[in-house]
This record gives C-alpha cells, sequence and structure tokens, in this order.
C-alpha cells in the first residue's frame, strides 16, 4: 500500500532489513515516517504522563490538542533527512531505484563528504528551510527543528549545522529538494499540523518542552524501528498494523491517583502496615496536609530524626501531590545500593496497597535502577516469573506490580512509572551524556523522593542542584528528606529548585548594582526541628516547625582513647553480663584491625563479628539479612545475649539496626547523629538493666592534643575541618556532665557545625582556621571540576537545545557514569571472584547460589551460571585503584585467564576475574589478597 506520493518520494528507502528475515529486505521512508507518528499519537494517548502532557501542552495555543498535533507531526517527520544523497549513497540497490526515479547524485563526492551530513542534523537543516523559505518562520525555527536534530540522542552543535550548509550537495540537487519537501508537506497534512504552523511559530518552546518531545520522538522513533512490532511489509492496513504493535508491546497505561482519602489517618492507614492503635506521627501529618497545600510545582524537604517514619511520610505526598499535579509515578532516590535494595521492599509494599482511578487495565510497571538490580530477588522475581504478553508478572492479590521487559531495557529505565535507585540516577540528569532527554522525559512525570539528602558531598552536589533546577523547570515536585541537613544546604537546595521554577534572578544592572534580595536568609537561620520547608508561591520558602512522636532519649558522650587496650577493656567491662555493642570505624583497615585484637583480648567469651562493603555481593547481603536479624527491632529474630559488631559506615543507613552500646570512630557531626541513631533505637524490655542508660563512647582521635587530632585514617576520608568542627561542638557533652538530647539537639549540633561561626575554644582556632582554608580550596576545586561536565542551567524560553550536550561524555552507564558525578581520586573497580580447585574453576563453595559448580573459561556458561556467577562482585579498594598503581592490576588480572569466549556475554563480557586459591589467597601485581565470607577481603603491598 503506497500513499497518494510521486514515485520519486515513495523510492525513498528508510529501512533495511539486518536480520535477514524480511521478504523484501527494506522499508520505504515514508512507511517508517508514518509509523513512527502513529506511535507517537499512541503515547500521547495510552502512555504519557498526564503531566508531561500538560507541560508540553502549556506553550502551545492550542493547548492539549496541539501537543498532541506536534508531537506526532515531528515523530513524522524525524527522519526527513534520510532523504538525501548523503543517507541514500549507503545501500547501493535501494539508491539505484532511487536514481531510476530521478534522485541521482555524484557518488564518489557523496561517499568521500557523507559522514559530515549525519541524517539527524542533515534533517534539522531541510525543516528549518521549509519552515523560513516555505512558511515565513524566523528566529523561532530551530526551538522546533532541533527535535528532529536530536533524535539520535545528541543535539548537533552550531558547528555540525555550519557543516550541512557548506556541503548542501550532501542534501540533494532540485529534485532531492522536491522530494524533500513532499514528503514534509505530506506528512504535515495528514498529522493535521498544516492548519497550526502559523501559529507554533509566534511559540516559543521552552528547552524542557524541546528535550521531552525529543524524548518521546526517540521512544516512537525505537518501537517502530523494532521489526517484532512493525515488520518490513507493505500489504497489511495501516490500521491494523498499529493495533497489532501496540497490542504486542503492551505498554502500561499511567497511573492516575484516586482523590487521596479525606483524612491522613485514613490515608496512612489504608496504604501502611501500622501497629494496632497506632496513628500517624505528627512529622507524617504536617508532611500530609502541606503536600495537599503547597505550590505545584514546588519542593518539600523534610527534616526530622531517624525513626520518625519519613518514608511513609514521603510516600503519602508522593500520592497526593501526584494527584495534584498530574504525575504517574515517582523516582525514589538513595545513596547506595544497599539503601535502594532495602527501600525496594517497602515501596512495593506500598505500591500493592495503592489503588488507581481506572481500574483493569493492566500491572503497575516497577524498576530497581542500580548496577546490580539484577541480583535483587524481589526485583528479579518480578521479571522471571510467569509473566504476562508485556512481560508484567502478575501477583496473587492486591494490585499487580511487575516490570516491563521494554521499559527495563537499557537507556529507558528512568521510562518506567515508578522507579526505586541511587542518587546517580537523578545526578545522570545533570551530566551532558547521549540520550539525556530519555532520562528527562522520565523524570518530567513523575515526583521525585531524594532520600539521606545530608549524605551528597558538595561534588556531587553541584550536580543535584542542576538537576533540581532543571526539574523544576520541568514542573517536577520534589520531596527531600534528611535527618541532618545543614541549614546551609535546605537554602540551596531550595533556592536552586526556584532557579528552574520561577527563573534566575535579574543581574545587576546600572539601575540596580547591588546584589540581589537574599529569599532564603530564614531557611539559612532557621534551627528548629523537626521542621519541614516548603515552597512558597514567590520566590523563597516557608518553614513549619512540628511536634516529634516523643520517642527522644538521652545520650551520654565519653571520650575514648584510641588504643587496643583502652577499647578491650571498655567492652569487656560494659558486656560482662551481656549485652550488644558497636563499634563504628571510618576505615574498612581499622574495622580489621580492630577486629582482630579485640578476638585476641577477648577471646571466644566476646563474639565479634565485621561488616563493611569490601564483601562479595552476595556475602554482602547474607551479612546484612543477619545484622538486621540478630539486631533489628524486637521480633526480627533470635538476638544474642553478648555480641561485637566491628563496622565501616555500612552502619550510618539502610539499616534498622539497635545496640546496647555505641562506640564510634569521631566523624563529621551529622554522620555521628546518624550512627547514635543505632544506639536504643527501639524499646526493648530486655535489654540488659546495666546498659540501659544509652551511652556513646567516642574514639579515632587523640583527645590531648589541642585542637584533637583525628586519626590518619579519618584525615583520608573526611575533611578535617568537619572533623575539627563536630568535635568542637560536641565537646561540652564530651567533657562535661551534659546529656546529648535526640531529637532536640540534632538540628542544634549540625547547624552550628555547619555553620560560618566560630567553634571551639581559642586554642583550638589557629589549626581550626588552617583546616577551613584547605577545605574551601578544595571545594572550590570540586565545584570547578563539577563543572566539566554539567548541564548548563536552563536558558531562557525559544533557546534551542542545539549543543546542548557539546564536550559532554557521550555513551554512558551506571558505572561510568557514576565516575563522573561522584567524586573520588580512585577509580571504582568491581571483580567477579572464582577459586581455583585442583578440578579447575568453580563458583565460590560458600555462595548461596551455584556454590563449587564448575566454571569453564571456554565457552559462556549456561543461562543460570552465567547469573551466579556474575552476582560474586568484589570492589577492590583505593590502594588497588589509585592513579600510579591501577593499570598494572588490571593488567595483572587480565593476564591471569584467557576468556575471550565470554567477551560477547551481556553479563561477563568486559569483566574482570579475580581468581582465589583454596585458602581464599591471591596475588596481583605487587598486592597479596586474602578473603573469606565472614571477614571481607584484606589487601596489603608487597614491599
Amino acid at each position: 500500500m503506497t500513499p497518494p506520493l510521486t514515485d520519486a518520494a515513495a523510492s525513498v528507502w528508510g529501512k533495511t532489513d539486518r536480520t535477514g528475515t524480511s521478504l523484501i529486505g527494506w522499508l520505504p521512508l515514508w512507511r517508517h515516517l508514518a509509523d513512527t507518528a502513529a506511535v507517537a499519537g499512541r503515547l500521547w494517548d495510552g502512555w504519557l504522563s498526564p503531566s508531561v502532557a500538560q507541560r508540553i501542552s502549556s506553550e502551545l495555543p492550542g493547548g492539549a490538542e496541539d501537543g498532541r498535533t506536534l508531537l506526532t507531526w515531528l515523530a513524522g517527520i524525524h527522519d526527513i533527512g534520510k532523504a538525501t544523497p548523503a543517507f541514500a549513497s549507503q545501500a547501493r540497490p535501494f539508491a539505484d531505484r532511487m536514481r531510476a526515479n530521478g534522485l541521482d547524485y555524484h557518488e564518489e563526492r557523496i561517499k568521500q563528504d557523507r559522514k559530515l551530513a549525519p541524517h539527524a542534523t542533515a534533517g534539522q537543516v531541510i525543516l528549518a528551510d521549509w519552515l523560513a523559505d516555505g512558511h515565513g518562520w524566523e528566529d523561532n525555527i530551530h526551538a522546533y527543528a532541533v527535535v528532529v536534530g536530536g533524535h539520535h540522542g545528541t543535539p548537533p552543535t552550531d558547528e555540525n549545522i555550519t557543516q550541512v550548509n557548506f556541503h548542501r550537495h550532501l542534501l540533494g540537487d532540485s529534485s532531492w529538494i522536491e522530494v524533500q519537501h513532499e514528503l514534509l508537506a505530506w506528512m504535515t497534512e495528514r498529522t493535521g499540523a498544516a492548519d497550526r504552523l502559523a501559529d507554533w511559530g509566534e511559540a516559543r518552546l521552552s528547552q524542557p518542552v524541546q528535550a521531552a518531545l525529543t524524548g518521546l520522538v526517540i521512544v516512537a522513533d525505537w518501537i517502530a524501528s523494532n521489526e517484532e512490532f512493525f515488520p518490513y511489509e507493505l500489504t497489511t492496513a495501516e490500521s491494523e498494523r498499529i493495533e497489532s504493535a501496540w497490542r504486542t508491546l503492551d505498554l502500561p497505561a499511567p497511573w492516575t491517583p484516586v482523590p487521596h482519602l479525606s483524612t491522613v489517618d485514613q490515608l496512612f492507614a489504608a496504604r501502611f502496615e501500622l501497629p494496632p492503635g497506632a496513628s500517624p506521627r505528627p512529622v507524617q501529618r504536617t508532611v500530609a496536609e502541606l503536600a495537599a497545600e503547597m505550590p505545584v510545582p514546588g519542593m518539600l524537604i523534610v527534616e526530622a530524626a531517624m525513626g520518625e517514619g519519613k518514608t511513609e511520610a514521603a510516600l503519602a505526598a508522593v500520592e497526593i501531590l501526584a494527584g495534584r499535579s498530574g504525575a504517574s509515578g515517582c523516582l525514589i532516590a538513595l545513596p547506595t545500593r544497599a539503601t535502594s535494595d532495602a527501600m525496594f521492599g517497602r515501596v512495593l509494599s506500598w505500591l500493592r496497597r495503592l489503588p488507581d482511578a481506572d481500574v483493569g487495565r493492566g500491572a503497575r510497571d516497577i524498576k530497581l535502577a542500580h548496577g546490580k538490580a539484577a541480583f535483587n530477588s524481589d526485583f528479579s522475581g518480578l521479571i522471571y516469573r510467569n509473566a504476562m504478553p508485556s512481560g508484567i508478572s502478575i501477583e496473587e492479590g492486591g494490585s499487580a506490580v511487575g516490570v516491563h521487559q521494554w521499559l527495563a531495557g537499557r537507556k529507558r529505565s528512568m521510562l518506567s512509572s515508578f522507579v526505586i535507585g541511587t542518587i546517580d540516577q537523578l545526578l545522570f540528569a545533570a551530566l551532558r551524556s547521549r540520550h539525556l532527554v530519555l532520562r528527562h522525559l522520565g523524570l518530567a512525570g513523575k515526583i521525585v523522593v531524594i532520600d539521606e539528602a545530608h549524605a551528597y558531598d558538595v561534588f556531587m552536589s553541584c550536580f543535584l542542584d542542576r538537576a533540581l533546577e532543571w526539574l523544576a523547570a520541568y514542573g517536577v515536585p520534589v520531596i527531600v528528606l534528611s535527618a541532618t541537613l545543614p541549614a546551609h544546604r535546605r537554602a540551596e537546595m531550595m533556592a536552586a529548585y526556584d532557579r528552574g521554577r520561577l527563573g534566575a534572578l535579574p543581574r545587576p544592572t546600572w539601575r540596580n548594582p547591588g546584589p540581589p534580595p537574599d529569599h532564603y536568609a530564614g531557611q539559612r537561620n532557621d534551627l528548629r526541628y523537626p521542621l519541614v520547608t516548603v515552597s512558597t508561591a514567590d520566590r523563597g520558602a516557608a518553614s513549619h516547625e512540628c511536634a516529634d512522636s516523643g520517642r527522644g532519649i538521652t545520650v551520654r558522650l565519653e571520650p575514648l582513647d584510641d588504643s587496643p587496650e583502652h577499647l578491650a577493656a571498655l567492652l569487656r567491662a560494659a558486656l560482662a553480663d551481656g549485652g550488644c555493642a558497636l563499634v563504628v570505624r571510618n576505615t574498612v583497615a581499622r574495622v580489621q584491625q580492630t577486629a582482630e585484637e579485640l578476638r585476641e583480648v577477648l577471646g571466644t567469651d566476646y563474639p565479634v563479628s565485621v561488616a563493611h562493603s569490601r564483601f562479595m555481593a552476595p556475602d554482602r547481603a547474607a551479612k546484612d539479612r543477619w545484622l538486621r536479624e540478630a539486631f533489628g527491632p524486637p521480633g526480627s529474630g533470635e538476638r544474642p545475649a553478648r555480641h561485637i559488631v566491628v563496622a565501616s559506615q555500612v552502619a550510618e543507613q539502610s539499616l534498622d539496626i539497635d545496640f546496647d552500646l555505641l562506640v564510634t570512630d569521631l566523624a563529621p557531626v551529622d554522620l555521628m547523629l546518624q550512627r547514635i541513631g543505632r544506639l536504643h533505637r527501639h524499646d526493648r524490655p530486655d535489654r540488659p538493666p546495666h546498659l540501659a542508660e544509652a551511652t556513646c563512647h567516642v574514639t579515632g582521635a587523640d583527645w590531648t592534643a589541642v585542637p584533637p587530632k583525628p586519626v590518619a585514617g579519618s584525615r583520608r576520608v573526611y575533611q578535617e575541618s568537619a572533623l575539627l568542627r563536630s568535635a568542637a561542638v560536641l565537646w561540652p557533652m564530651l567533657t562535661e556532665d551534659i546529656s546529648l538530647r535526640l531529637p532536640a539537639d540534632i538540628s542544634i549540633l549540625t547547624q552550628a557545625a555547619y555553620g560560618q561561626e566560630q567553634v571551639g575554644d581559642e586554642g583550638w582556632q589557629p589549626a581550626m582556621a588552617e583546616a577551613f582554608e584547605t577545605a574551601e580550596k578544595q571545594r572550590a576545586d570540586k565545584e570547578s571540576r563539577a563543572g566539566g561536565f554539567r548541564l548548563d542551567n536552563v536558558a531562557e524560553p525559544g533557546t534551542p537545545l542545539i549543543g546542548w550536550l557539546t564536550g559532554g561524555v557521550g555513551n554512558t552507564d551506571d558505572r561510568a557514569g557514576q565516575g563522573h558525578v561522584r567524586d573520588d581520586d580512585a577509580e571504582s573497580l568491581e571483580v567477579i571472584v572464582l577459586v581455583r580447585t585442583p578440578d579447575g574453576l568453580v563458583v565460590p563453595p560458600w555462595v548461596d547460589r551455584s556454590a563449587g559448580v564448575e566454571v569453564s573459561t571456554e565457552a559462556v556458561p549456561p543461562r543460570q551460571l552465567v547469573r551466579d556467577i556474575a552476582r560474586c562482585t568484589l570492589p577492590l579498594p583505593r590502594l588497588m585503584t589509585a592513579p600510579d598503581v591501577i593499570d598494572g592490576v588490571i593488567a595483572a588480572l587480565e593476564g591471569s585467564l584467557d576468556l575471550r569466549a565470554w567477551q560477547d556475554d551481556r553479563w561477563l563480557g568486559g569483566e574482570l576475574v579475580l581468581v582465589l586459591d583454596e585458602d581464599g589467597r591471591a596475588a596481583v601485581a605487587e598486592f597479596d589478597l586474602a578473603y573469606n565470607n565472614d571477614e571481607g577481603l584484606r589487601v596489603s603491598k608487597v614491599e
């Protein structure tokens, strides 16, 4: 079936069969353009979040009808650049057919120059010329045409466009131009855009709308290019073709929130498993009430103590804000994979209780977004169970939740409705990288929740603040959660959001040369706690104090000399009649050394375990499970009568664990408070009487020095300025009979430690001033480095996305992207661990799946074994990944095994393998390694 086009226009090829399964071997351009336009219409009608549709439509004179028409038109002309000699010449047989219909070209000249006019950029130039010459458009052209130019993931630069204009022969002569104009006019007429072009020419599209449209065109193009959905044939009626494709693809419809229940009590009772007779806590009630009244778009920042139910408050606010904004999902961003995994189950439980205003349309789609998501059993179970044709699993009872296989593909994960992942998934929204528009499209239809906001350093905060600006420009409501948020960060995040919501502040002029007013001074000085801060209608924010739940405790702080003898003596005495103690160290090396020393001194009557990041993934998961069961809330499992856990920072967050006694290295005060949150966390009737008073012993410093001198390992991990200011604000509690009050003192201590006022005794000031100067230099350096690949601010409406990603990082994935949005002086490097036995290589014998199974390197192992091998990842320490040694380490690992047979496997290709002997030992370059599943990895450098 050929539309009413000339033979020349109908002969232009758009797709060639790369699989060898098509009877005709190609697809005409007109057919692919019609397919893509049809898909775009279906996306608008049945998949796109209403908030994104509204955002696009709000900038067009004809509202929602214009929005749909504009999208289908742009999708229907996205490949117009293929009607050029530069593109057509790539397939000689099909180009010859075009030549027979009058579309000729100088073959050698085109072949020599054709890469100067990639078809996306060529399409932008062709469309711009057509709008200018044929429709009288002037300065607004490229804000529309750039959608065509950017449909392969990177908008062209001015230089790219100039290059095409300078080599006009690549676009073809007058015969080619006639065909280009014919195809443009044909699609413009069939999509209904012909009557709208004049009005659109006056509408200045903002950069967020340009990006959203580009993302939608990419999605439509990818679907229409999939031969499973749109086979290469011309006989099926167009309506049947799109119906069949849409049915096979089976995208989930957007979630439509029901009007939230009439009272906060009813909402929480319906969505969460509350204990009998329980009601929402004051913070939860305040958050829900403000979510129903705050401006939309707007940002809501929740500061409340650990254990106050901030997560449940945020989920309730998501539902309320989604109903008000038209959002159809959420992103919940957390600091680490471990925190993301822990959150996934909680969100899954909430989703299964979450109603939809239009039931019966299929399951809700969910995604766990981090590099090891496939190894999360809750998530993988939604992928690999018996599935519907769409790839969405159906749960027994409750609402259906699943993973849509097409949406779960690489570069598409943010398009799922409900996403739980690491903070990197949000920071990537401010990283100039290919296909960034897809990430923006996915975020634009969601409510974004940022958990543990205090955990992000200066470098990461530079990307976070820019992401907030873009989220606000899309109209995305944001919820920020923290127990220990410095007031300056509260103000900075709100200001960044307002830049996107309300535009940049006016620059000084000769009439008004002074600095702009500080609309966020109140947020910088507000020490109340718990505190909920929300955007106001104008620039600025309003803070609301709310009561705490009354679950506060007092904690006695005691300084402890940093020696193994003092620590062992303390624990021997404190745990003589039983009890569980947590010892937190700032480095893994100190964790391992401390555990070894305690075992030697205390013996087997005082069992000692370790928890840190240097475990294989399945061992780390098993360790976390054991910690939750042994030290979690009452009823979690069998709590030991006496036990000592020596842990790194992994104990600060994500684990709901409760200890009778705490010993911690000195750390920045917000992290100290997080650690103290693991002390007497739950009411426990059987807590040993001699440990009834919550006590935290602070070590990791020379307390006799003036000021105290943190140990070297802590100074490598944290800025010395932050450590000294932490010591200064805690000093009265460490040296006088003053107890720490939680949650009352959380904000007071946090704001004092991160404020600008002098803290500490006079004798401390010279050292503190020097440390502060060093910290400021490091901060400026981090901000400068973060700017290298960071997305620019949102520009004025009508500014096209030309050059938007110039100087970006190209294609990226979780691993490569993290290196750009997280500050680290050493590369991160993970290896797969295998064990060599007399019978050959095997999966480590102690893991929970495929333990001891033989592994062949001469061929790709069976599918399930591949997945079990890929789970056995282990992060190498900075000692082995520093710039001066990493090349040698990689070379040694690559030279230890011949893995060429694995290189094309999606799980094993490109991975490095660490081979241990049966005793768990290995030598890699200049390092000796030892591993076991109880202690993790130990590394020493061979002298």
